[in-house]
Order: structure tokens, then sequence, then C-alpha cells
């Protein structure tokens, strides 16, 4: 099956490996670390599955929608978030990486670390931000249909 890498872009970047199905790796990056990330991990012909905001229609809930301020926040950051999958694309794109969009609503919600562990068998401590990136390819940790397809 190979290595399946999961990516939560954002200002701190969640990043998860799984190899062979099982999560090995976890870590949180600087968006800029992305491409040294890949670049080390491209030996293993791994395949990208990233949490890629730009396939959400709905941006913000019902509580911001009198609130401008909290919607001109949230816009700011999908934006950036936005940016920073396009880059990933390009990334996978350039290196020759195969890489999938996940849209939040597949990814699903989030998940606390005691059922994170439960979920993945992970026991050591991850932040939100490590889980994220795992379940957004957790569904696709054993799927040897990604191999050869990108965006």
């Amino acid at each position: 099956m190979g290595l399946i890498l999961g990516i939560d872009p954002g200002a701190a970047t969640g990043v998860a490996a799984y190899d062979s199905g099982k999560l090995v790796e976890l870590l949180t990056i600087e968006p800029f670390q992305l491409e040294r990330f890949l670049r080390e991990r491209a030996v293993a012909s791994p395949s990208v599955l990233f949490e890629d905001s730009r396939l959400e229609t709905r941006l913000w809930n019902a509580r911001q929608k009198g609130a401008y301020g909290a919607a001109l926040a949230t816009a700011r950051s999908v934006g950036q978030v936005d940016a920073w999958c396009s880059l990933i694309a390009s990334l996978c794109a350039d290196m020759g990486i195969p890489a999938h969009g996940v849209s939040p609503t597949v990814k699903g919600a989030k998940v606390a670390a005691p059922a994170f562990g439960r979920i993945t068998g992970w026991t050591k401590r991850c932040n939100q931000h490590e889980r994220d990136a795992a379940m957004v390819a957790w569904k696709f940790r054993n799927s040897v249909a990604l191999k050869g397809r990108t965006c």
C-alpha cells in the first residue's frame, strides 16, 4: 500500500503519515516547511490527502451572519487556507506526487484526543492540527486506488 500523507493546512499545519495503513507520524509544521516535508518523503512514493477548504460551499455558521467582524475574520482565514491548498496541489504536481483534496465535511468533525486514540491506536501526545491531518487521510489509509491519481 505504501505511504499515505494527510495534511491539515493552516498557520500551524498538521501532517500525518500512514505506512501500510498504520499511523506512524504526526507533526505540526509551518506552511513554508511543506515543500521540505514532501521532498523528504517523496522517495517513499506517497499519496497526499489534504483538507481542501476550496471544496466547501458554506463558509461561516449562523451565529456569524450578523457579525461583520467575525465573518470578515473567517473569510480572511479561509482565503489563507485556500492559498495553502493551492500550494499543496502545485507542490505535489511538481514532484509527481498524487494529491487529493478532501472537503472538511468529508473529513468529518474534530476528534478529541481520547477518541482519536481509540480510533487510530495513537498513544502519544498530539494536537488538534495533527489529529485533523490524520483524520483527513483516515478513510483512505489503506487505499491503493490513490496511486497514480492527482488533483
